[in-house]
């Protein structure tokens, strides 16, 4: 397997083929369009990854009524906001235990967690961790832009080294985190990962994510072309958009940078794929066991 290989299970698309049209989606049916304009700096990759998850519950045919978006805080926290669903938005690093609690009281619900890199891997660590570990059926879309671009440009721990930011002032001198090996090493039955450049794969990758019965990760490398691109000299939103072609596939594409927006090892796709018991089903079959012998 060479280190640009889309690792897809068997190395094919899992993802089912949709009887949706895509020319029949139209995001605003799953926007709040009375709170735009949004507050988004132009060219964030966070607006194209919300458009992916939106398009991936567009072909699932999942209800809004029946659709719940937690969030945390930061840019990516916000962006759940938008959109015309049951929406929640919790407190710094905590969207994962909310999000528990939830799916647990309602297992009705189709419940999606929409964090960033500060958010789920700093502060909210733990709870990624635990919810990893458990298997509770929730979906987890974490967009890694690499900074705390809401709260000052903070080096978040998925900086890059040699990266400038307001906590980095000579660069980055800490190894990045890479939160699809900590998801999987915790249990995550679901890891993937992919880029706001491949929209249509991306989409397919979410639509995987929410259909598996357990605990799904993914992470959206997603770009900070005011607050990290700027202050890096990476050019603007075009510039830091095919910088992820070269990062994947470094032999095809040149870079149009001076040095790689990121190593040119990433990998996309799904990482990890494994059936496990999930745990609200096995939660309540424990309580019902109890009970009955109470009786």
């Amino acid at each position: 397997m060479n280190e640009t290989e889309d690792i897809s299970k068997n190395g094919e698309d899992t993802h089912l083929v949709s009887e949706k049209s895509a020319r029949d989606f139209n995001i605003r049916d799953y926007l709040r369009t009375s709170l735009f304009p949004h507050f988004l700096c132009p060219g964030c990759g966070h607006g194209i990854a919300l458009r992916a998850l939106l398009w991936a519950i567009y072909e699932l045919d999942i209800d809004k009524n029946n659709l719940v978006i937690v969030s945390g805080i930061g840019c990516s926290g916000r962006t759940g906001a938008y959109i015309d669903a049951n929406t929640f938005h919790t407190t710094h690093g905590r969207p994962l235990a909310f999000a528990t609690g939830l799916a647990l009281a309602r297992p009705d619900l189709k419940v999606i967690v929409i964090t960033g890199d500060g958010d789920c891997l700093a502060i909210g660590g733990n709870h990624l961790i635990h919810a990893s570990r458990r298997n509770l059926d929730i979906t987890c879309m974490m967009l890694n832009n690499e900074v705390y671009g809401m709260t000052g440009g903070q080096a978040s721990p998925t900086t890059s080294e040699t990266r400038y930011t307001t906590t980095s002032p000579s660069g980055s001198i800490e190894p990045v985190f890479d939160a699809c090996r900590l998801a999987e090493a915790a249990g995550a039955g679901f890891v993937g990962r992919d880029v706001t450049l491949q929209m249509p794969r991306l989409k397919n990758l979410l639509r995987d994510a929410i259909q598996y019965r357990g605990f799904s990760f993914v992470e959206v490398i997603s770009d900070c072309t005011e607050i990290f691109g700027r202050k890096n000299d990476l050019g603007e939103s075009p510039e830091m958009i095919l910088s992820q072609k070269s990062a994947m596939r470094p032999s095809s594409y040149g870079n149009v940078v001076d040095e790689p927006f990121r190593p040119n090892t990433l990998k996309t796709g799904i990482l990890a794929r494994n059936d496990r018991p999930e745990y609200g089903a096995t939660y309540r079959a424990h309580a019902e066991t109890i009970q009955a012998k109470g009786k």
